[in-house]
């Protein structure tokens, strides 16, 4: 025990430093100050999305250093981070959500498919991409996204 002690002492800090802050938001939506809420809203994806937003909050890219902690109510969110393209059914939901949501909020679409309905574009239950539901702030591309875009995205939300 005590060698692993020492050793832990002599070889130090192994992370590696985070990348360079990325340009905050402009307009109303600017900044939340440090820390804020996300609420997860799988509009109809294939789930490729989703695991890359885990891995997003996972111990590898922990997105919670900088601020971004996933919420389970919309009434504590900040922002709302929407994936897949948005089904028939889940166009009310998703609405509702977004109002739930209290102001200023920022809606955040994550992938191709909730930006431009990607490959499920024309689908017979499909009612469109998130723009077509509700007002997105910022859009991160992708199929599916890699986390530490994802991370981007968030840290320019909370300039950390």
């Amino acid at each position: 025990m005590r060698g692993l002690v020492r050793l832990m002492r002599a070889t130090g800090r192994v992370a590696e430093p985070a990348p360079q802050r990325p340009e905050g938001l402009q307009g109303a939506n600017a900044a939340f100050g440090g820390s804020v809420g996300v609420r997860h809203v799988d509009a109809g994806s294939c789930n490729g999305c989703e695991i890359e937003v885990a891995a997003t909050f996972g111990p590898v890219y922990d997105a919670e250093r900088y601020g971004a902690k996933l919420v389970a109510s919309a009434r504590h969110a900040d922002v709302v981070l929407i994936t897949g393209v948005v089904t028939r059914n889940m166009l009310e939901p998703l609405r509702r959500t977004v109002d739930a949501t209290p102001n200023p909020r920022v809606v955040l679409a994550v992938g191709d498919c909730a930006r431009s309905c990607g490959v499920f574009a024309g689908g017979v239950g499909v009612a469109g991409a998130a723009h077509d539901a509700v007002d997105v702030d910022l859009a991160v591309p992708g199929c599916p996204p890699e986390p530490d875009v994802i991370v981007e995205a968030l840290r320019r939300v909370t300039l950390r």
